[in-house]
Order: structure tokens, then C-alpha cells, then sequence
């Protein structure tokens, strides 16, 4: 009797046969978080939206428009204070929609969730684009924030269960490939969106929708690309050689059986593994967006051969030291987004509590020297403590999918890491407070410039102190909180997935593909020339700090 084929987004059409070259799926997650990441490269917008109607000569809202007038406003051009609420908009229902449908992708599979984070991510592009035409800050939060946000969340956490499973002996470097690429994703996209804003600029336009227009179209192609490119494993297919049974034998901390979602969010272990990334990532994420200003004013002149002090420079003056801070700015995203591979990487080997507790003690120790290193005018030692402090806010992202997974198993890792992703959302909120909140009360009280950022730092050690403490307070899931073999087989029923025994008798679609090197090659390559092409200019940004 024949059997209805499974549509062509089904997760059963896309487990993998025998023979099928696990170093495929990779080259499909970075082409979508290099897509979604160009989040991180909103900035590069925010000036010419700010001259939207007054192109050359913006014209400037009255003093007194409340937020709510200026987002439905067509006749003032929108201040970047306001543009700038995209960033917690993106970030916050990022957190929301991979916590809310975590489990949804762990039963739909990655391919269905990529689609529809490109539809949602690349749609959200075209209601900005048009919001922008028309301009209307709400559309622009619609479409871009909330729309585009919760493409984000399915879009980041939908090849993380995926690579897990392909890369059981090591965990670590295949979430940090993938989550490098979110990283990497505003090196390319910035760049690009710069030039296609000066190819589009008109007399009578800033160039900036009809740029949108232009990434949602190459975004969705290449979203769609790695979407329809994800292959799950089989249940119970491991690695050549790979002998899982000696890994848990040598670690104790990584299990071989597998937690439901519904309990593990309710262990002790899933909220100390949260406080432990929302610490970090609070720690780093506040000087990621201040990083080009507190350059400028601790060091004022000093960045061009003058001894004067940032307030006290001409304005041709802070035109230098301001591309100087640019290329700082770059340095750190190419930390940020090497410490996602680096430091995940090393967690395979490290163990993932002892890769954080290099987090927390060696944040710890750089936090606290930095406003010394100001104060002694060592721009060497600043910029170094700074590049190492933005590798480990990206390893951390990068590490935490691996420490999940081996608390809780592998089966639903996706589902918990969207969960987990709140703390990320909450970070993103109480990062940038408490740098700028800080800063501009230790302003007000009369402190210079110079030296109104060393309260922010020692308070951010602090942060990372209480991430130590959470840290060494995690242990192994108590055994009652495992699924049985029953409710494990249930589950794995719910998320469609089948055993190579299964496959092999024919009961289940195969995903064909071919494993040709050629295929490889050309994987790689789609998704490894524009990353190299994105290191290399903010590289050349960079260069401009040591000369």
C-alpha cells in the first residue's frame, strides 16, 4: 500500500542517508545567521534616516514630540535616539519567539523554521522599506523590530539541535561555526548596505528603502539556499569511531540521556546556566555599543599625538580621533566573532564550566585593570583588554548551546536554547542601562569625561564575579528529571525523526543529496568568500588604530 510523501519543508524529507557528509550542514546554518546578523549593522541606517525628508539639511522634530507623536509623524525627520530602539526591539523578540517556539522547532525541523525565518526576517525588510518610503517610524518598528525580531529567534536557533546531533564529539565547534556567522553577519551586510545606499542616493532620496528592498531579495535567496541545505541525522547515528560511552565515562558533566523541555527549564541547572550568560553577555553587550565613544574620551587627543582632552578638540580634531574609534569598533567585531569559533572550540576540550570560568575570572581581572590602563594612558593595554573581553562575550553565545546539551542531552537542545535565549533579551536591556545610565550620572556629579566609565567597569566585574558564583554552582541533572525510554520514544515520534534501522528497511524518505566534493567546495565557498570579504574591510578599518 503507498504512502503519502511528506511535503517538501517536512523534517522527515530531510534526514540524511547513509554516507552523507556531515560537513554540509554548516555551510547552511552561516548562510542564514550571516542573513539574520546583520542586526548587529543597524547603525550603519541610522544617520541617513536621521536626513530621510531634509536629505542634505535635516529637519528636526521640536524638542517637545513624544515618542508616540514621532513614530507617526511624516514631517520631521526621526531622531536616532528613536531609530536606535530597534536595537532592543530586535533583541527582545529574538529572546521571545526562540523561548515561545522552541518546541514547535524541534517537532517542524530546522528547514521549515529557516523558511519561515526568512519570510519573516526578509518580509519584515520590505514593510520597513515601504514604512521608510512613506515614512513611518511605527512600520519601521513593525516590520524590521517585531516582524523581522522573531525571524531572528527562528533564524538563530534553528540549526542548533542540528549541528549538535552532527557534531556529538564536538559540540563546541560546530555551534561556534554557526553562531559566528550571527556575528559576522554585520561585517557583511554594513559594507554592503553602505554601498547600495550611495549607489541608490538621489537628490530626492537617501537611498535607504530601496537598499532594504534590495537586501530582503538577496537575504531570502540565500536564507532559502540554507534552509532547503539542512539534513538532520538519524536517531541513534554517531560519528564514525566516536565512542560516546568513553566521553561520559571522562566527563561527568555530559550526559548521554536527554530532559524534556517542560522539565528542563524548571531544573536549578537551566536558571544558574542562564544567570551565567545573562551576566557575561550583560558584561560584554553594554561596551560593544559604547565602544567608539569611551575610545574618544578616555583618551581625547591622545589617539592623534595631542594632549588634550576630548572636550578641548576642534572639531577636525574629533573628525580623527572618530575614524580612529571606527576602526576600534572594528577590531572588536572581529574579536567578537573569532572568540565565537576560538572559545567554543576550546570548550570541547576545556570542558564548558572551566571555558566560563575563564570568562568570569579573566573578565574579572581585565574589567578592573581597564581604568588603570586609562588613567596611565597605555592605549596598547586598553584596546588588547577590550579585544579580549569582546572574544569572550562571543564565546560565551557560542559555548552555551554545547554546555545545554550537555546537561540535558541532545534531543531537545534547540527548544532549551530558545528558552535560554530570555537572557540574552534581559541583557540586551540591562547592558546598555547600566554603562549609559552610569556614565551620565558620574557626568553630571562633575567627573571628566576620562574617567567618568571607571565606576561602569568595576560594577561590571562585579557582574562577572556573580557569573563565577552561578557558574561553580552548576552540577549534573539529577537522574528523576531524564526521560524515560518511553517518553524518550514518544518524543522522538513527535519530532518525526527515524532510526537508521528504519531507513534502511525503506519505511522512511531519505533526503537525497550528493556528498561530491564539488558540493562541498561550493557550500563553503558561497558562505566563506563574503565572510572573508567582510574580515578583510573591517581589517583595513582596524589597520588605522596602530598607525
Amino acid at each position: 500500500m503507498s504512502q503519502t510523501q511528506p511535503g517538501w519543508l517536512a523534517k522527515e524529507r530531510t534526514i540524511a542517508g547513509e554516507g552523507f557528509n556531515r560537513w554540509l550542514v554548516p555551510p547552511a546554518a552561516l548562510a542564514i545567521h550571516l542573513c539574520i546578523g546583520m542586526a548587529y549593522g543597524f547603525s550603519v541606517f541610522w544617520l541617513p534616516l536621521s536626513r530621510a525628508i531634509g536629505i542634505k539639511n535635516p529637519v528636526a522634530c521640536p524638542q517637545d514630540m513624544s515618542l508616540l507623536a514621532e513614530l507617526f509623524t511624516s514631517d520631521c525627520d526621526w531622531r536616532i535616539s528613536t531609530l536606535a530602539w530597534m536595537y532592543t526591539l530586535f533583541f527582545v523578540f529574538l529572546g521571545s519567539s526562540a523561548a515561545l517556539f522552541g518546541k514547535w522547532l524541534e517537532h517542524a525541523g530546522p528547514r521549515k523554521a529557516g523558511v519561515v525565518s526568512a519570510l519573516c526576517w526578509c518580509g519584515g525588510l520590505v514593510i520597513s522599506a515601504f514604512g521608510i518610503y512613506i515614512h513611518q517610524m511605527w512600520l519601521m518598528w513593525l516590520g524590521a523590530g517585531v516582524i523581522g525580531g522573531i525571524g531572528l529567534g527562528l533564524g538563530y536557533i534553528s540549526p542548533v539541535s542540528t549541528l549538535i546531533k552532527w557534531f556529538p564529539d564536538r559540540r563546541g565547534m560546530a555551534t561556534g561555526m554557526a553562531i559566528m556567522g550571527f556575528g559576522g553577519g554585520a561585517m557583511v551586510g554594513a559594507p554592503l548596505a553602505d554601498w547600495l545606499m550611495r549607489l541608490y542616493a538621489t537628490p530626492v532620496s537617501v537611498g535607504v528603502w530601496e537598499t532594504f528592498l534590495t537586501m530582503a531579495a538577496i537575504y531570502f535567496v540565500f536564507m532559502l539556499a540554507g534552509a532547503f541545505a539542512y539534513r538532520v541525522p538519524a536517531s541513534g547515528w554517531v560519528p564514525v569511531g566516536w565512542a560516546p560511552a568513553a566521553t561520559q565515562i571522562s566527563n561527568v558533566m555530559i550526559t548521554s540521556r536527554h530532559v524534556h523541555l517542560e522539565k528542563a527549564w524548571k531544573t536549578p541547572q537551566f536558571w544558574l546556566i542562564w544567570s551565567v550568560l545573562c551576566l557575561n553577555v550583560s558584561a560584554g553587550i553594554g561596551i560593544l555599543g559604547m565602544a567608539s565613544p569611551l575610545l574618544q574620551e578616555v583618551f581625547g587627543g591622545k589617539l592623534i599625538g595631542v594632549d588634550v582632552a576630548f572636550n578641548d578638540l576642534t572639531s577636525a580634531q574629533k573628525t580623527q580621533i572618530a575614524t580612529i574609534a571606527a576602526g576600534f569598533t572594528g577590531l572588536l567585531s572581529l574579536f567578537n566573532i573569532g572568540g565565537r569559533f576560538f572559545w567554543a572550540s576550546c570548550s570541547d576540550y576545556l570542558g564548558r564550566k572551566a571555558t566560563y570560568f575563564i570568562f568570569f575570572v579573566l573578565g574579572f581581572v581585565l574589567y578592573a585593570s581597564i581604568p588603570s590602563a586609562g588613567k596611565a594612558g597605555s592605549m596598547a593595554l586598553f584596546v588588547l583588554a577590550f579585544c579580549i573581553i569582546l572574544s569572550m562575550y562571543g564565546g560565551g553565545f557560542a559555548t552555551v548551546p554545547a554546555y545545554l546539551a550537555d546537561m540535558f542531552g541532545s534531543q531537545m537542545v534547540g527548544a532549551i536554547h530558545g528558552r535560554l535565549l530570555t537572557a540574552w533579551a534581559t541583557a540586551g536591556v540591562l547592558g546598555p542601562l547600566l554603562i549609559t545610565y552610569i556614565r551620565e550620572y558620574q557626568i553630571a556629579q562633575g567627573v571628566p569625561k576620562a574617567h567618568a566609565y571607571d565606576v561602569t567597569m568595576y560594577v561590571l566585574a562585579g557582574l562577572l564575579v556573580l557569573g563565577f558564583v552561578c557558574n561553580s554552582m552548576i552540577n549534573p541533572v539529577e537522574p528523576e528529571n531524564f526521560m524515560s525510554d518511553d517518553e524518550l520514544a514518544l518524543e522522538r515520534k513527535l519530532a518525526h525523526d527515524r532510526s537508521l534501522a528504519v531507513i534502511d528497511n525503506g519505511a522512511a524518505p531519505v533526503a537525497s543529496v550528493s556528498s561530491h566534493p564539488v558540493l562541498l567546495i561550493a557550500g563553503w565557498a558561497a558562505v566563506g568568500i563574503p565572510m572573508l570579504a567582510g574580515i578583510w574591510i573591517t581589517f583595513q578599518k582596524a589597520i588605522v588604530l596602530f598607525k
